[in-house]
């Protein structure tokens, strides 16, 4: 304990908890503004900062744990993560059409949030134990891919594709990262193009398939008007509100989009269009520049872990907040459907900020346990 409380020390890495720190802090700053409207919730930014705490204390707790018995647990942790998974269609109020979430008290637990980090776990313990290490052909996927398959048939189910995209990219990121073989990754590719038909037919749900035909009539320019008061409502205040931000936008709390409520779900899936619009242009490049400092920091400390299974922890966190964060702010500004996918620690919500925070919390614990001590 002495040692590991020395090594903390000694290379604890700031550069990681600073950029942690800072998107924390304008998160909570921009919560508190887009729920500053007459009529909105005004007490979200401070349920943030105690799941902020909350999640800074279990983050804490993940670094003083040795990898060696995060690898040793691995299926023990993504078998707890299949199960809360099961309990949610038992357990589970129906939100908007969607079962994700199980009541705890006064607390709702979205398990799918946390499946991202024990699939990280479990993706990383399988390539541990996996000896090749020459590159891997889409035979070696078989086992990585079933591993995948049954949380995200799950997550699906509920349904919440936004989640199920995340798993999905976090497998993709990890797998190609970890030598997968080029004409592999062509193959799947090719693979999902050629299944998007059964996809759209079996898989997504009327209102899913609606907000992909809203993109896409808004991306071409055939959106209708009655088409934007209704399912392209969401996606068309977005666009208005980052737009009128202009270089340095209109100021903190003076966001007309947000202050007069044409911006639905701004604390959730829209806090981003109220930064843009209050901080303008500058305010946006320096959010994305945190944000991709996170990741590719997160990358850093990857290529420098000790040993394998701590290298595929920090690339499938580093994977997870590059791809919620991309999938999130594209969305916003209409380059993708609307999907339902928060931005790390800027939306609302307890299992979110949660889940990033154990991540923050893997990442934190490979970065100090690259040396040895």
């Amino acid at each position: 304990m002495a040692n590991l409380s020395k090594g903390l020390r000694a290379h604890f890495d700031w550069p990681l908890f600073v950029t942690v720190a800072a998107i924390a802090v304008v998160g909570v700053t921009n919560l508190y503004s887009a729920t500053s409207a007459p009529g909105a919730r005004a007490d979200m930014y401070i349920q943030q900062i105690y799941w902020l705490t909350l999640g800074s204390a279990v983050a804490a707790l993940v670094v003083a744990i040795d990898t060696r018995h995060l690898e040793r647990h691995g299926w023990t942790l993504y078998g707890i993560g299949i199960v809360l998974l099961l309990l949610v269609f038992l357990l589970a109020r129906t939100i908007r059409g969607s079962q994700r979430w199980i009541p705890i008290g006064a607390f709702s637990l979205q398990p799918s949030e946390l499946m991202k980090i024990f699939l990280i776990i479990a993706l990383a313990k399988y390539l541990h134990n996996d000896p090749k290490t020459e590159g891997r052909t889409l035979k070696d996927l078989i086992i990585p891919a079933a591993i995948l398959a049954l949380p995200m048939a799950l997550v699906l189910k509920q349904p919440d594709l936004g989640t199920g995209m995340i798993l999905a990219s976090i497998f993709g990121t990890i797998m190609v990262l970890t030598n997968l073989k080029l004409r592999s990754l062509f193959t799947l590719a090719a693979a999902f193009i050629a299944s998007a038909p059964l996809t759209w037919t079996y898989l997504l749900k009327d209102y899913q398939q609606e907000r992909f035909t809203s993109f896409w009539q808004q991306l071409t320019g055939e959106a209708s008007k009655a088409h934007i008061l209704d399912a392209g409502w969401h996606a068309h205040q977005s666009q208005v509100a980052i737009g009128s931000g202009g270089l340095f936008g209109k100021g903190f709390m003076q966001g007309t989009q947000n202050q007069h409520r044409f911006l639905p779900d701004q604390h959730s899936d829209f806090p981003f269009a109220v930064w843009a619009e209050e901080q303008g242009f500058l305010g946006v490049v320096l959010l994305l520049g945190l944000y991709l400092f996170l990741v590719v920091w997160g990358l850093k400390v990857a290529s420098q872990a000790k040993d394998r299974f701590s290298a595929v922890l920090a690339v499938g966190v580093s994977a997870m907040f590059f791809w919620q964060s991309t999938i999130n702010i594209a969305m916003v500004m209409g380059v993708l459907p609307v999907v339902g996918v928060t931005l790390p620690l800027f939306s609302y919500g307890g299992s979110s900020v949660l889940t990033v925070m154990l991540g923050v919390g893997l990442l934190m614990n490979v970065s100090v346990r690259r040396f040895s001590f």
